[in-house]
């Protein structure tokens, strides 16, 4: 009995021993430090560039466009282009039969041609006192009246000759050599693509933000990689009562060609771009309507600031009032920041 006791006391004396040296080495030693500062992350309050963007749908314009089509009822003689052809002003399109024209016209200059030898004739026997000065003037006024028969038939003969109104891209043709075309039959379409113009439509409260001469940018489904950089040039001076919009509308230049008309033209009008503090958004306490930072001191130690803020991007927020250049901002650890609190700065990068 004495011996199965000294070894029961024995055991217990060993584990007693193993679990206290387990529970000793998890415990801080005594004397160490406990470091508890909040750890947080920090930004430098920095400036940024803000700007509201208006976005908006419209559609492309020509800078010219017209429907060539005949001014006389006449059969199509000569077709003098093709499909998609760029031409230039005053550029010959389509000649309308016009022999009757030519004959009236070579008839008017023989009888100009007789009027003026005659106008000469008289006016060498009035110097020799052989007829009247009064026999000049009314042969001058024959001179004039061929003249006028003259320009009217050569104003018929020109109503014949369709030409480019402007230089521009032609578009499909409608008629055919030998075709009946009368006035208001379409022969094709001109554009001048070489700058396009796009309507769109912005808010009446932007009113006074927009101008002429600001930037704009456009894109297309048909071409997603390329920015289109044009300007306002022209603002309406209506706001539709319905919407309560005005329309907008911009120039881009199109030397390449690119662009169409008719294409739907997705706008960016930057307004009141500006240089502005910027903190991070994850740095904003938000309080009813009042915001706040907690700004870190050199001593790192937490200050609430309230702060008034301004637009928005994505991730940062305009500062109007409240923070200076160079502060340092907590951007994570802000829910266990208090005024006052110790922290430590587990990294710092710039708003």
């Amino acid at each position: 009995m004495v011996v199965l006791a000294v070894l029961a006391g024995g055991g217990l004396w060993f584990w007693s021993t193993q679990d206290g040296g387990a529970t000793n080495a998890s415990q801080p030693a005594v004397g160490a430090a406990v470091d508890r500062r909040i750890p947080v992350r920090l930004a430098t309050v920095a400036p940024q560039r803000f700007e509201t963007v208006l976005e908006s749908l419209g559609t492309a314009q020509a800078n010219e466009s017209v429907t060539i089509t005949a001014s006389v009822t006449a059969n199509v003689s000569e077709i003098a282009f093709r499909d998609g052809d760029e031409v230039e002003a005053g550029q010959v399109l389509v000649r309308l039969a016009s022999a009757e024209e030519f004959a009236e016209q070579r008839e008017a200059e023989v009888s100009l041609a007789e009027q003026r030898r005659e106008l000469n004739r008289i006016r060498g026997l009035a110097a020799d006192g052989i007829v009247p000065r009064q026999q000049v003037e009314q042969q001058r006024s024959r001179v004039e009246e061929a003249e006028a028969r003259l320009a009217a038939v050569e104003a018929r003969l020109s109503d014949r000759v369709i030409r480019a109104p402007f230089s521009g891209v032609l578009g499909l043709r409608r008629v055919s050599t030998g075709s009946l075309v009368s006035p208001g039959t379409a022969v094709a379409e001109l554009d001048d693509i070489s700058v396009i113009k796009v309507d769109f439509t912005v808010s009446e409260r932007y009113l006074g933000a927009v101008r002429r001469g600001q930037a704009i940018e456009a894109r297309s489904i048909a071409f997603r990689d390329r920015v289109y950089h044009g300007e306002v040039t022209a603002i309406s001076t209506r706001i539709d009562v319905a919407t309560r919009t005005l329309t907008v509308r911009a120039e881009i230049d199109n030397a390449d060609r690119e662009l169409r008309p008719g294409m739907l033209l997705t706008t960016r009008l930057p307004l009141d771009a500006a240089e502005r503090l910027a903190v991070p958004e994850g740095a904003l306490v938000a309080t009813a309507d009042q915001h706040f930072v907690f700004v870190i001191d050199d001593d790192g130690v937490a200050h609430r600031r309230e702060i008034r803020i301004g637009r928005r991007m994505p991730g940062v927020v305009e500062v109007l009032d409240g923070l200076s250049e160079g502060d340092r901002v907590v951007e994570e650890g802000t829910l266990r920041v208090r005024q006052g609190s110790d922290v430590r700065v587990l990294g710092e990068a710039a708003a």
